[in-house]
């Protein structure tokens, strides 16, 4: 057989099957407190949310003249930590991982907060630095993003402090914390509503003033020939990913993972932004409930930063501190024996996740992607000439491509569509997604087609490209596995241009199998593969 030259069974961590392990993380931030429930994988490794809770405490409205906490916000956090400890209860948590930053990091009273909080609910919070703030940040976008061994710059924009973060996989090169954030800025340094000149103008130089050491040194550490890629998590970046998105497209995206927008669209949003009440911005399609007041400050931290790092453009992730305490639990407890190991098969373990979930068989679809991408390799510079990416997302397609069948085989390529599309895979953005699940859509049964809603949801035509020219090579593929036994072991192409002719040899893993079924098959499923390419394709049976 065709090896893959992808993540295999081999590439997965050799650890034991547990059972059911479930795990809750919180983050006291400045803003607001954030719980995230998660299932653990162990075995392939990988986790899955499976519950979000999230309270506006403002812990960063702090005492102007001690500085302290303040007593009645200290004890609505109490009240909401003892809420989602109820939530995590019903879930069957195993673990609570709690996480306190700037806001408690800050106040003479902090560690008086967190002993309160230890004798009322017998919760432990860790107390961590902007540094381990970040190193946590940086774990937990890379548990949702493939960085292909590409510097990226992670930018992470709290009540309190803004971590900036320069990484590549295999390891962070730069971390920062800065005390710059939205909550902080605007009880520190806005007054006015709307905001007027002169404080907009020191909110700007402020802002950017702070920021400078930390992103000339995030420049420095950037090599020569190198580009990279802005990656921005937390509340006001996703809330100026919702405006935008609501703005451009009319609609806010299933997922955030991997919408982008450039330094001009933000400039934008700030500039109307800064001319709006606060009751304005409440009312803004997109706009997160009780971030209006903040936003504003959040907006130009981000701006400033985007200047002074020399990026046009800004790329989304959902996963920050609090997946981040996570996959750092795991590492703790051996369920991740390597940690770069981990953070560079995201894909390939997302993919698998989901194909595990619904109980695809995974000899049989490895098989198919075999076959796909062998077929994809041999017919490129003559058939096709797509690259490396297209060729990964025909790889997803081709494991996931049955996973319908887990609702029913009744029109399961449909299914597939729907299960693929809303299954949250990881590492890819909405468009990656869009295109896998299209290309499984089309394995068998109707080609692509213009009335077609799935089909339509490709933006490009690029993109509806990929998926007319890849899905015939997966649909030869299901083909020559048609019992589902192997019977055929490997397939060779032969391309004659002058009668634009494609010979396909198929290898008999059995000489005394005639093939007959996987031969009937082929017969049908090569008039879509003869009409997109323009070619004939001859088969013939090769026995050893």
């Amino acid at each position: 057989m065709v090896n893959l030259a992808l993540t295999t069974a081999e590439d997965i961590l050799p650890l034991e099957v547990e059972s059911e392990r479930i795990i809750a993380a919180i983050d006291l931030g400045t803003n607001s407190v954030h719980m995230v429930i998660v299932r653990l994988e162990p075995q392939i490794p990988s986790f899955s949310i499976i519950g979000k809770e999230k309270e506006t405490v403002r812990l960063g409205d702090r005492d102007i003249e001690t500085g302290n906490l303040k007593l009645k916000i200290m004890e609505r956090t109490v009240n909401a930590l003892r809420r989602f400890q109820e939530i995590a209860k019903t879930f069957n948590a195993e673990a609570i991982i709690a996480v306190a930053t700037s806001a408690v990091r800050e106040a003479p009273n902090g560690r008086e907060f967190l002993y309160r909080i230890k004798n009322e609910l017998n919760l432990d919070v860790d107390l961590i630095s902007g540094q381990e703030e970040a190193r946590r940040i940086y774990l937990g976008v890379l548990s949702g993003m493939e960085f292909n061994n590409q510097p990226h710059i992670i930018i992470d924009i709290g009540g309190g402090s803004t971590e900036i973060i320069l990484g590549d996989t295999d390891d962070e090169r730069c971390l920062s914390s800065t005390k710059v954030g939205a909550v902080r800025l605007t009880s520190e340094l806005i007054t006015t509503d709307p905001i007027n000149d002169q404080e907009y103008n020191y909110l700007r130089a402020y802002a950017k003033g702070m920021l400078e050491r930390a992103t000339e040194e995030i420049l420095s550490n950037i090599k020569f020939g190198e580009k990279a890629r802005l990656v921005g998590t937390s509340g006001t970046i996703e809330t100026l990913a919702n405006i935008h998105a609501k703005e451009t497209l009319d609609a806010i995206p299933s997922t955030l993972n991997g919408y982008s927008f450039s330094l001009k669209d933000l400039r934008e949003m700030v500039s109307r932004l800064r001319k709006m009440t606060n009751s304005e911005r409440a009312e803004i399609p997109g706009m997160a409930e009780k971030r209006s007041e903040v936003i504003l400050a959040g907006a130009v931290i981000l701006q400033e930063a985007m200047t002074l790092l020399g990026v046009e453009s800004l790329i989304t992730c959902e996963r920050a501190l609090r997946e981040g305490v996570i996959v750092d639990w795991m590492l703790a407890h051996d369920l991740i024996d390597n940690r770069l190991r981990f953070q560079s098969t995201i894909r390939q373990r997302s993919v698998l996740k989901i194909a595990n979930k619904y109980n695809v068989d995974s000899s049989y679809s490895e098989r198919i992607a075999a076959f796909a991408l062998s077929l994809f390799d041999q017919t490129k510079g003559y058939l096709h000439e797509w690259g490396n990416q297209e060729r990964f997302l025909l790889w997803a397609a081709s494991e996931l491509h049955n996973c319908g069948h887990h609702i029913s085989h009744s029109s399961h390529h449909k299914h597939s569509y729907y299960l693929i599309r809303n299954s949250g895979l990881l590492g890819y953005n909405e468009t990656e997604i869009e295109i896998i699940a299209n290309l499984a859509r089309y394995h068998r049964k109707s080609q692509p087609k213009k009335k077609h809603e799935n089909f339509q949801n490709l933006a490009t035509k690029e993109q509806k490209q990929v998926v007319e020219e890849l899905s015939p090579l997966l649909r030869l593929a299901t083909s020559l596995d048609r019992r589902q036994i192997g019977a055929i072991s490997r397939v060779e192409c032969d391309y004659n241009k002058d009668k634009k002719e494609l010979h396909l040899k198929l290898f008999a893993k059995d000489r005394n199998d005639d093939c007959a079924v996987e031969l009937w098959s082929l017969s049908y499923s090569k008039l879509v593969f003869e009409e997109v390419f323009g070619v004939k394709l001859v088969e013939s049976l090769e026995r050893f």
